[in-house]
């Protein structure tokens, strides 16, 4: 008797045999980059009605915002249920207005220590990016201004050159700690991968401008400076100067110029 075979996505399938084995075609199910709730509901069944074992492998993490389910999850900001992510609006109560943010064409205020302005669009600013995977930031420059070392922890991210000269590097991490760096130029396009410190610099002696996407509604961001200097409550000045080969008054020093900036 032959034995059924069952579909489980386009990527991988599995046949139960009557020796109670499974099989798996490809990398695997459970190794595969995503597995749907039905495939692993039927995974499950499967193994509670034979003599299978559920597979044994490496499990892999991949952080990625939810695909959406239906056309579109407008964020709901006044619900008081918490989830991983924004909850809907009633379908029925969304508005054009939900999809669309006005104003990315003006020049943010870049008169401050960096010299530089971010002016983000995520799922704060525009709620119908909800379950999008999608965001974008315009950065203006001053001359000379910089964006200074920061991470994305949700989100690569993609940089157009709109108008001047700016450097960009991005640091690999431990224990490489490699600098990849280039100029670009008006129209260049870089990327910056999802996770790693990196960095823009307008070359210039006139303002820049660049756009950036990124691949979540909420990539967020750690200003390396601001975190490790201006965190409240502040991070022991001996551990800092320990991991910064500095003296405890140099931490300080620094410390308190953050403090000021808050």
């Amino acid at each position: 008797m032959n034995s059924p075979v069952f579909s489980v996505s386009p990527e991988s399938n599995f046949r139960a045999r009557s020796s109670s084995r499974l099989f798996f075609s490809d990398v695997g199910l459970c190794c595969y980059r995503s597995l749907s709730s039905y495939a692993h509901d039927l995974l499950l069944r499967l193994t509670s009605i034979t003599d299978v074992q559920p597979p044994t492998c490496t499990s892999f993490a991949f952080a990625s915002d939810p695909s959406p389910l239906q056309d579109f999850c407008v964020a709901d900001p006044e619900s008081p249920v918490l989830v991983n992510g924004v909850v809907c609006k009633d379908p029925k109560v969304v508005q054009a207005d939900d999809f669309l943010f006005r104003g990315l064409h003006l020049m943010g205020n870049t008169s401050n220590n960096v010299g530089s302005n971010v002016t983000l669009v995520n799922v704060e600013k525009l709620r119908g990016l909800n379950t999008f995977d999608i965001s974008m930031a315009r950065i203006d420059f001053a001359p000379m201004g910089i964006n200074p070392p920061h991470t994305h922890p949700r989100a690569t991210e993609i940089l157009t050159v709109i108008e001047g000269t700016i450097l960009v590097g991005f640091v690999t991490s431990n224990t490489e700690n490699r600098l990849i760096t280039k100029v670009l130029e008006k129209g260049d396009v870089f990327v910056f991968p999802e996770g790693l410190i990196h960095f823009q610099k307008n070359l210039g002696n006139g303002y820049a401008l660049a756009l950036a996407a990124l691949s979540s509604q909420n990539p967020g961001v750690i200003t390396i400076a601001n975190a490790v200097f201006g965190s409240n409550p502040n991070i022991a000045a001996d551990i800092l100067a320990k991991a910064f080969q500095t003296d405890i008054s140099v931490v300080s020093q620094i410390q308190s110029k953050f403090k000021t900036l808050m």
